[in-house]
């Protein structure tokens, strides 16, 4: 096995002199040191710990000083060691833990910035994994200093220390997922290593007899959006560490702890539903107040990696302040963070061009925006950068003379017809998880890295494995198709029992799809925001309406007060049809009325004589008299 291999340390040959008695003739003599300590297996009899007392404790069990007791033929040693034991699981559930730590565990030893592992062990049905006991924490630092916070030169050096262990890590294909200040330990020359090597993630997919356990992975004050439902929200990738990676930052300077007083319900509401960030500091260098306010970015796709902190923290060495004071907090938004497309830098660095690589116009992330410069499929033919760690590109267009001279943050590289970002679809039936989601990454040989909903982490395999997909947008109108009878996430009805239609308000890096529902009313605390699979909707526009009825009903779906104002509107001009009919009708039957008044003063004037020269008593007389004459 190449554990096996790695594991050997190997034998160290030197020279020396040897006086016996006459100076002028000296022996030389070669000797070989070998270690006598050469592990061949990362378990651990349980006898030979012997557990002292309880040190701490976290959401995945407790934390205890003991020491480790190793002995062979020729030795006998004692180790101080930190046991983290953790809670009980399922016999099936531990067996495929432990083989996840067997497959790491010479890797472990090899990574610097990790705390060094003695091994692993099964203590009365509960996993117990031994590790070099370090005298204290950056936490503990912490809160030993005055004020509570440290400089801000040594959070760099930590920070870079700390950052280093955690690209390590992720160049094993493993997450931390567990960052915070009492994890962070510090050894005898002070420097920050790691205390916790990835137990989250070593848990992913494990059923959790504690409750509190199955609902996050990780401590909730450092948990980032996606963390808290990887199957739903996710998928957890490298950029989730770096959320972590920013709390701590912002603790480790201020003293504070992030939505410190809070509960678990009161966190997740804060991150998740409102997304809301941590406060940063304000007064930090540029580059590092710019990548701090990165790793808060509610789209992992938008954050920077170890790499890019790394370099952050290098390059504001220089800058920090000695004395390390802070005046209060603030947040801030560094300023040209974001570009046109709504990409961060740190999304447009993650993917460097080579010459020969296919491009084409670089899409807006979730919505459809017209390109400023339409560049079709061409293939790169030049590369101009800056200091910026950006630049521009040469890329030859079929069709034209001369290459064009583009941005590379404006194109995207085409690998076997994907580009990252796109919509697509397993070719083959899926059940476990949605067949329909976004890729986040393509590798120039073909492999791809996609997020399903459904999945915790990243689906990888080949392109060849892929198909495109339609794609949805912030903004477009989407109901459950008529053949879902049962869909994955909760969907809200009609009164005439026909699915609602909704919009999207927000694409989440799994294809999941935020559905806010304008055209419904909701009175209270109800919510009027719901998930939705993709593979389970269609869109809905004025074109797929196929009747008036249909597209006045589409009408509706823009905003709840649409119908009440329609119904207003409807009565409104329904009684001022009424009054326009009224008043017409009532001046004919007036008009019709003095008409015929005028036709009978005609014919009394006829009958009567005329009377116009009478005075209007006599006239009065008069006439009655003829009235009652001839009605005799």
């Amino acid at each position: 096995m190449d554990e096996q291999v790695g594991k050997a340390k190997p034998a160290i040959s030197f020279e020396y002199e040897l006086f016996e008695g006459d100076p002028d003739h000296l022996r030389t003599v070669v000797a070989t040191l070998t270690p006598t300590l050469t592990p061949t297996s990362p378990w651990i009899n349980p006898a030979s710990l012997n557990f002292k007392y309880r040190i701490g404790r976290g959401p995945f069990g407790d934390v205890w000083l003991a020491t480790h007791h190793q002995s062979a033929d020729d030795y006998e040693e004692y180790h101080e060691v930190a046991v983290k034991m953790l809670h009980p699981l399922k016999e099936d559930d531990r067996q495929e833990f432990v083989h996840k730590f067997e497959r790491l565990f010479f890797k472990f030893r090899r990574v610097h910035g990790v705390g060094w592992l003695h091994g692993i062990s099964i203590v009365d049905g509960k996993i117990c994994i031994a590790m070099k006991f370090y005298e204290g924490s950056i936490g503990d630092r912490v809160a030993q200093m005055k004020g509570g916070k440290l400089q801000l030169s040594d959070v760099l050096r930590y920070g870079i220390e700390l950052a280093k262990g955690i690209l390590d890590l992720h160049s094993l294909g493993l997450l931390v997922l567990n960052l915070k200040p009492s994890n962070f330990l510090l050894d005898e020359h002070d420097q920050a290593v790691l205390g916790d090597f990835g137990i989250p993630y070593l848990l992913l997919g494990i059923s959790l007899s504690n409750s509190d356990m199955a609902l996050r992975l990780g401590t909730p004050n450092y948990m980032a959006p996606e963390q808290w439902e990887p199957e739903v929200r996710g998928p957890v990738s490298f950029e989730t560490d770096a959320w972590g990676f920013g709390c701590c930052f912002v603790e480790m300077l201020t003293g504070v702890q992030p939505w410190f007083g809070r509960s678990i319900e009161e966190i997740y509401h804060s991150v998740v539903i409102k997304q809301e960030k941590p406060p940063v500091p304000n007064g930090l260098p540029s580059a590092l107040e710019s990548v701090i306010n990165g790793c808060f970015e509610y789209d992992f796709r938008n954050r920077p990696s170890m790499e890019d902190i790394i370099h952050a923290f290098e390059s504001s060495q220089n800058d920090a302040q000695s004395d390390g004071e802070w005046l209060g907090l603030g947040s801030s938004t560094p300023a040209g963070k974001f570009s046109s497309s709504g990409y961060t830098t740190w999304y447009l660095l993650k993917d460097r061009l080579q010459v020969g690589d296919i491009v084409r116009s670089r899409k807006p992330l979730n919505a459809r925006k017209p390109q400023a410069m339409d560049v079709p499929e061409g293939s790169v033919t030049g590369l101009e950068t800056d200091s910026d760690r950006d630049g521009f590109a040469l890329v030859k267009i079929p069709g034209e003379r001369n290459p064009v001279r583009v941005l590379v943050s404006t194109v995207e590289r085409v690998t076997s017809g994907f580009a990252v970002g796109d919509w697509v679809s397993l070719k083959g039936e899926c059940r476990k998880h949605s067949p329909v989601g976004i890729l986040h990454s393509i590798q120039r040989d073909g492999s791809v890295a996609v997020g399903f909903i459904g999945l915790e982490t990243l689906w990888r395999g080949k392109s060849s494995d892929l198909q495109m997909a339609d794609a949805y947008y912030v903004g477009e109108f989407v109901r459950l198709k008529a053949n879902v009878l049962s869909p994955r996430f909760e969907w809200p009805r009609k009164n005439g029992g026909a699915w609602t239609t909704g919009r999207i308000s927000q694409v989440l890096p799994n294809g999941c799809l935020v559905v806010r529902f304008p055209g419904r009313l909701v009175l209270g605390d109800e919510s009027n925001s719901f998930l939705a699979d993709p593979a389970e909707v269609e869109l809905v526009s004025f074109d797929t309406c196929p009747g008036v009825v249909q597209k006045y009903q589409h009408i509706e779906d823009f905003h709840w007060a649409v119908r009440p104002l329609t119904i207003a509107f409807g009565l409104f001009t329904a009684m001022k049809i009424s009054l326009f009919v009224g008043r017409n009708v009532n001046a004919k039957l007036k008009g019709r009325r003095n008409s015929m008044r005028r036709d009978g003063n005609s014919q009394d004037g006829q009958s009567g004589g005329n009377t116009a020269w009478l005075p209007p008593p006599v006239a009065n007389l008069f006439k009655e008299g003829v009235s009652t004459a001839s009605a005799r």
